[in-house]
């Protein structure tokens, strides 16, 4: 058994990536009964669902499973920016007929104390979190129940700063993952690594277990992280169309379509850059927009425009999340597909 999956009383070194938007409880129970870890993103939850998604793997596995949070500053507000932002997006909603005022967009809440009280009542087995730590109380909390803690790195200098904070195995996130960057040090994207190339450096660079992301997306990327240092591997894309995921319709098309294969890091659905498949909003805008508000204040505005677009089938105005590496993605259950990534190991 490796030193990860001691560490998380798990039987394949595989995490299953927690992926806010399309999937629920279903996706994690699947995975973490398989011998991997199943995760649960509360990003978007309130906490009486997060409590009740926590409950319901709770009742049907009884294997170790991670819920994660993301831990970033809430921006402060910019009315002046709302309102350009508004107006860079006003031609696509006077083509829709809609009108431009806009309500909140879904809360992406940061880890706090009653997110901390709900996880008292579970105690799952692993809390993970993006873009970096919470406060050392909030933190010493998660501890003081027995879960284990590990959080996302993109760069040499966010691996060690995490280990330093105490976190038992830390995410190497190359830049072909797809979903949001878990970038939180700096806002360079110029100092962002291929998975490859970032994670035998966090290996050498750390004492904790190093876990890879980005890219990975068959039992062959297994084997080449581990052989690079790897002690587990943390896999998202590959999950989108398995029948246990929540993926839209229109996501699951795109996802097969022709033009999977090109892909982006955008800020223009969130605010924050993540990588997603290249749509219209993304090649007339441009992917990245200094126009676009502070995560996650960018999503209000965006939200009726993907919603008009989804109801005839379009995702033109939706956040197509996905990794570089998703010509393999299947529609097999998620169990098997554990199962098989990791087949090498």
């Amino acid at each position: 058994m490796t030193s990860l999956q001691a560490l998380l009383g798990i039987d394949l070194a595989i995490i299953q990536a927690p992926m806010a938007g399309v999937q629920g409880s279903s996706l994690a129970v699947a995975v973490s009964d398989a011998g991997g870890l199943g995760s649960l993103p509360c990003a978007l939850l309130g906490i009486d669902a997060m409590r009740d998604e926590m409950a319901a793997i709770k009742a049907q596995t009884s294997k170790p499973f991670n819920v994660n949070f993301f831990c970033h500053t809430p921006p402060v507000a910019s009315a002046e920016r709302a309102a350009a932002w508004r107006e860079t997006l006003s031609p696509y909603y006077r083509g829709f007929g809609l009108d431009i005022a806009v309500s909140a967009g879904p809360a992406r809440t940061p880890f706090d104390h009653a997110a901390a009280d709900v996880l008292s009542e579970i105690r799952p087995a692993v809390v993970s979190f993006h873009f970096g730590l919470p406060s050392a109380d909030l933190l010493a909390r998660v501890r003081a129940l027995g879960s284990k803690i590990i959080s996302s790195a993109t760069t040499i200098e966010e691996a060690c700063w995490l280990e330093s904070r105490g976190a038992d195995a830390i995410i190497a996130q190359g830049l072909e993952a797809g979903g949001h960057r878990g970038i939180f040090l700096s806002e360079d994207l110029t100092t962002q690594m291929g998975t490859f190339a970032l994670l035998p450096q966090i290996v050498k660079a750390v004492r904790a277990p190093v876990i890879a992301a980005g890219g990975i997306a068959d039992a062959r990327c297994v084997a080449a992280a581990m052989a690079l240092g790897a002690a587990g591997v943390q896999i998202g894309t590959s999950y989108l169309l398995c029948p246990e995921s929540t993926t839209s319709p229109v996501h699951r098309a795109a996802l097969k379509s022709d033009g999977a294969g090109h892909t982006a890091l955008t800020n223009l659905f969130t605010g924050r850059p993540a990588r997603g498949i290249m749509n219209r909003l993304m090649k007339e805008l441009g992917p990245m927009s200094d126009a676009a508000p502070a995560f996650p204040l960018a999503t209000a505005a965006v939200a009726p425009l993907r919603r008009q677009a989804e109801s005839v089938g379009s995702g033109d105005f939706s956040p197509l999340w996905s990794g570089q590496n998703n010509r393999g993605c299947k529609e097999v259950p998620a169990a098997q597909l554990t199962r098989d990534l990791a087949a090498d190991l």
